[in-house]
């Protein structure tokens, strides 16, 4: 067993600025350390992240949940377990994959893309996260439910500060108060609407949400509500830093670029690759229901487990060369990449991998494959090189771009 001593500590700004070259360190030296300002055990291992996700022998849990994202959503399905678990997955999964993506969705996605794309493309510059990536997602998913856009400032203020207090592993009371006031704000702005849906239900995500019904079992208000929490910050906050961290990567890789503008269908393996480099949630958390042998030692019963996903997704024993991106990369498989049978780790795998997973993917094709049409020879601003910030979730927070508007 490793101490946080021996290695840049998560909470220290030397690991925020580059948590890549701790995270070497950590596999090599430090595969187990406990950590006591979390009160949790980290890992950073390929095979260790793999095994605790994946869950074979239900050792792990995801009550540490009940504390870390409760007290901001409500409770929600990454809570539960079992039956419980499985019965709410097949409530809220249709919508997210098959015809309901296909034929409800695209469509929703393409037009707030486009709608986005319609304010700078004539403009020859465009800052892509301030301009396009933060607002992207939340659009669609605001859209997707039937809520009105126009509130739009207030759904980012609430996702930005819920991922505020999920990253907030220092305990700054400031933040944990500011989430918790989220909680409350959101569930005076949601209950209104929920009922509204169920007397006058429309052809919108949460309208379905309030009809479905599994086995007798049906979602109540605060269900859909907690859900609907969890879909803003999750879907916004880790969309947004995808597209940010794709064009990123691809921008400072021009020949990848040529090669993605040339081809399309590069965009999936793209997307993969930033996936595994530069994933947009670079920790999650799990509870140890048993005592638990783990590369570098025993995590006890009841334990709070951090997985290092940043520090996985380069593990030069899982992936070559793991600190290069390339999309074109042998032992990374882009078809299976948005599925629970994924082999890098940034949805999490198993039976809580990401739902949202195909949304995500579609999104982001959609997304890049507009820009680069609006943008044939987008090229970084002259001088600004992307710096990534954040340690729980991670991305760059500017991305100023120059290109030769084009015709519509």
């Amino acid at each position: 067993m490793s101490t946080a001593q021996q290695v840049p500590d998560i909470l220290s700004p030397e690991f925020a600025a580059n948590p890549y070259s701790a995270y070497r360190v950590m596999r090599e030296t430090a595969p187990l350390i406990w950590h006591e300002p979390t009160q949790s055990y980290i890992i950073s291992r390929y095979e260790d992240v793999e095994r605790v996700f994946k869950d074979k022998k239900s050792e792990f849990t995801t009550d540490n949940y009940n504390w870390q994202i409760e007290p901001v959503h409500g409770k929600t399905i990454l809570q539960l377990s079992g039956r419980e678990h499985a019965v709410r997955r097949a409530l809220v999964a249709p919508a997210f994959r098959g015809s309901d993506l296909q034929e409800k969705f695209l469509p929703v996605i393409e037009q707030n893309s486009r709608a986005l794309l319609d304010a700078f493309r004539h403009t020859g510059s465009a800052d892509l996260v301030a301009d396009y990536a933060t607002r992207f997602p939340v659009n669609v998913i605001a859209d997707m439910l039937g809520l009105d856009k126009a509130d739009h400032p207030r759904f980012h203020r609430w996702y930005t500060s819920v991922i505020a207090f999920l990253g907030n592993l220092s305990g700054d009371p400031e933040v944990t108060a500011a989430g918790e006031r989220t909680r409350v704000e959101f569930a005076e702005y949601m209950f209104p609407i929920i009922r509204e849906r169920r007397e006058k239900p429309g052809d919108d995500l949460l309208s379905a949400l309030c009809a479905a019904e599994v086995d007798g079992v049906k979602m109540s208000d605060e269900d859909i509500k907690a859900f609907c929490s969890l879909l803003l910050a999750a879907g916004g906050e880790t969309t947004d830093k995808a597209i940010a961290s794709i064009f990123a990567n691809l921008l400072l890789h021009p020949d990848q670029l040529a090669a993605v503008r040339e081809d399309r269908s590069l965009i999936a393996r793209a997307f993969a690759e930033t996936l595994r480099y530069t994933p947009p949630v670079h920790m999650i958390m799990r509870q140890s229901a048993t005592e638990v042998e783990l590369s570098g030692g025993t995590i006890p019963a009841g334990a709070t487990v951090t997985c290092l996903i940043g520090a996985a997704n380069r593990d030069e024993n899982r992936y070559g060369d793991p600190d290069r991106f390339d999309i074109f990369r042998e032992d990374l498989t882009s078809a299976t990449a948005f599925s629970a049978a994924a082999d890098h780790l940034a949805f999490a795998l198993g039976r809580h991998f990401c739902v949202g997973a195909l949304l995500a993917k579609a999104e982001v094709e959609i997304g890049v494959d507009q820009l680069l049409d609006a943008m044939p020879d987008v090229r970084l601003a002259e001088g600004y090189d992307p710096v990534e910030q954040g340690v729980f979730t991670r991305g760059p927070q500017s991305l100023p771009v120059r290109f030769t508007p084009v015709a519509d």
